[in-house]
Formats: structure tokens, sequence, C-alpha cells
């Protein structure tokens, strides 16, 4: 029997909330989701398909994000560690799996970092690794759109960034994606007055992925063309994690999660039940319509 809740929680002054999802007795510890800056709790609908028979799912809206408070002034990511251990403590259980993607691998590996004791394995997506100038510089001429009050080329511009924009490359879903995100930008800004505060913090404070971690099984994929943080830099960046894989995934690009979500969903069952992943359905290319143009690489790696 599906069992669904979500509860409010307090880190300091900011108020913030998560959800649970149980369908069912669970055979593996909670799955904690945690998805880019502005992903609420509800948006991971695939994931409770494919990780609901096997672990109660965890979503939320973290501090800054979605429904929760603004940020307040000083450091984001503290607060960040503190409100998802405190999930882990209202949920009354001693360790998660733990799913990051995108700004959500940057809090995850963070959590990590500080408290491998409550990480039972770590799963992280399109990991921000590094961030150029031309990029940071890239965020700030969209904010200076959203200044004026042109929400829309603020969201273009943004969705330009997150996005491979090169059409000599496949990528599935590549219209519906851009679509979806500019939509979902411009409607963020237009309803949540610290939308844009969020996104700024989540590109000018960042998590140090140079300090390796142990102790905890990790998986590290992302999209073959992604063009936020190369597969390379994410490669080497999983090379520094002691007990992890590396993965990228055919015909995607940063938002893999919606251009193949039910793959990813299925790629982190795999992982958090500690099953093989040589015939994982992400591995596999995505049959092109007709006239598309083929993919310059070669399919997906793993190391």
């Amino acid at each position: 029997m599906t069992h669904e809740v979500v509860r409010s929680l307090t880190a300091g002054r900011v108020r913030y909330s998560y959800r649970l999802l149980r369908q069912g007795p669970p055979v593996i510890e909670p799955v904690l989701v945690l998805g880019g800056v502005q992903q609420g709790m509800h948006g991971w609908p695939y994931m409770d398909d494919a990780l609901g028979p096997l672990a109660d799912v965890v979503t939320a809206d973290l501090p800054g994000m979605a429904s929760a408070d603004p940020l307040p002034d000083g450091p984001a990511l503290p607060l960040a560690y503190t409100a998802i251990a405190q999930i882990l403590d209202d949920l009354r259980v001693p360790r998660v799996n733990l799913f990051g993607f995108s700004y959500g691998a940057d809090l995850a590996y963070g959590f990590t970092r500080r408290f491998p004791h409550r990480v039972a394995r770590l799963a992280l997506g399109g990991v921000p690794a590094h961030v150029s100038d031309a990029q940071a510089a890239a965020l700030h001429r969209a904010e200076a759109h959203l200044d004026r009050g042109d929400v829309r080329t603020f969201a273009a511009l943004v969705a330009d960034s997150l996005l491979c924009t090169d059409s000599g490359r496949y990528i599935a879903r590549r219209d519906l994606a851009h679509r979806y995100v500019r939509r979902t930008l411009a409607h963020t800004v237009r309803h949540s007055p610290h939308a844009a505060e969020s996104l700024r913090r989540a590109v000018t404070e960042r998590t140090d992925y140079t300090g390796g971690l142990t102790g905890v099984p990790a998986l590290v994929f992302c999209g073959e063309h992604d063009t936020v943080t190369s597969p390379d830099r994410q490669r080497a960046f999983a090379g520094t994690i002691a007990d992890s894989r590396f993965l990228t995934i055919p015909d995607s690009d940063h938002w893999v999660v919606l251009q193949r979500p039910h793959d990813v969903a299925d790629l982190a069952a795999r992982f958090f039940t500690g099953r093989s992943l040589a015939d994982a359905p992400c591995r596999r290319r995505v049959p092109r319509p007709s006239g598309a143009v083929p993919a310059p690489r070669a399919a997906a790696s793993e190391s």
C-alpha cells in the first residue's frame, strides 16, 4: 500500500520540507534524491517508479529551493548539510542511499565528505566539478536581463548554458528538454522571489572536489555531451573516490535526467541494490529518428 507524507522542518530560522514515499516493505536503505537548484520534491516520478518497490524514496525542498524559505546571508552549503542531516534524523534512520544530480550532486558529495557514516551508497550525476569563468559570466549576463524584468531572455540564456546546443551532436529529447528547462526557469523566477539568488549561489559557492572520498561505494555518471562540466573532468573527479565507477550515457547532455529519465532511474536502482550495470539500458544508444545526425563519439564508456 502506498503511503506519502510531507514533513516540514527548520534549520536555523529557515523552513524547508521533505517528502517520503513508501510503497511497501523496503529491501534497502531509503533513497534520498537531491536535484538541481529549482528541482522540487515532486519532480521525480520516474525515480518513484523505479526505486519505490525497493526502498522508501525521499525528496526535498532544501533551504533556498522551490517551496522552502530563501537562503539567509552567509554560506549556503553548511545550512544545506544541516538540513540533510535533520531529514535523516527525522526519518530515524542511521544512513541512506544518496542520489545527487547537478547542484544536488554538489550537496550530496559535500554531505558525504562530512558524514560518510550516514551514506550507504552515493550516486552522482552531472557533477559540476568545474565551472569556468565563461560560464559564470554567462550567468551574470542572464541575471542582468532578469534585473530589467526580461524573464524570457533570462530563462533562454540559462537554459542554453545548461544544455548542449551543438546541432552536430544527437541528443535524445533535445527540444523537449530545452523547452522544459526554459519554461521551468521562467515560471520559477516569476513565482519564487529567491530563485535567481539560489541559482547565483549554486555557481559562486562551490563544493571542494579535490579532497577525495573513502569508505562509501560511489557511482558518477553523466551525459556524453555534458557541457556544464565535461565527461573527462567528471571522470577525473570520480578517480578521487576510492570505491567508485564512472559511466557516460550516450545521446544526452547535462540534463540526462530529462532526456533518458527511465534509464537513469534504472541505473540508480541497479547501483543501490548492488546489481550489475553491464546490461543497463542507459548504456545503449537511443534509436534515432530518420535523418538525425549521428553522434560524433563512441558509445557509453565506463571505468
